[in-house]
């Protein structure tokens, strides 16, 4: 069966407390594939995507630490199968010529895929019984009301009204307690004044 290369579209927050959706799609395709993942893993998955460097390493920089240090390279990474609702996928790696394939949960395996800057693939049956069909419209609409929602902010952390230095000290701040999210914002916040 064909592999599909997917590309990492974006992370919205899940039904569940604690919980995320990270949104998948086939390249040139209309084909989205959701994956429900926690908290951890989406900010892992999140930090890299957004560049944020934390003051200290985070579980999967390490994994990307140690890989180099053994001269481990993460060729891809196959999300292979789905079973009662989970995602499977593994890790296929290279040392010295020799292939290796590990087991991996679907969340850790794409942090560390967007670390690696490796490709991602999944097959066609997966895609057939977990993806959604989008059309253009629909991606259209969802993506300005992802951006309104973003850009709205509570008056109690309205960062528009905040000074320039006021705003890097709050972005230390969130770094220091490994707020990556609010992080972010703040980052976005700054980036706009420049």
């Amino acid at each position: 069966m064909d592999k599909i290369k997917l590309n990492v579209l974006g992370l919205s927050t899940g039904h569940k407390s604690g919980s995320y959706t990270l949104i998948l799609g086939g390249v040139d395709s209309n084909i989205r594939l959701p994956i429900v993942i926690g908290s951890f893993e989406a900010q892992a998955i999140a930090i890299e995507i957004e560049k944020i460097v934390p003051f200290r390493p985070m579980t999967h920089d390490l994994f990307l630490n140690f890989f180099k240090e053994f001269n481990i390279e993460l060729i891809e990474v196959q999300i292979y199968s789905l079973n009662e609702g989970v995602f499977h996928a593994k890790l296929v790696c290279e040392q010295l010529g020799i292939i290796k394939e590990l087991e991996a949960r679907a969340s850790d395996s794409i942090a560390l895929a967007v670390r690696f800057k490796c490709p991602i693939y999944t097959f066609e049956d997966i895609m057939e019984e977990a993806g959604i069909i989008v059309d253009a419209s629909d991606e259209e609409t969802a993506n300005e009301n992802f951006s309104e929602q973003n850009n709205n902010t509570s008056s109690t952390n309205d960062l528009s009204k905040a000074s320039l230095e006021n705003l890097h000290v709050l972005l230390n701040d969130a770094l220091k307690i490994e707020d990556y999210v609010l992080a972010a914002k703040i980052r976005d916040e700054i980036d706009l004044r420049k």
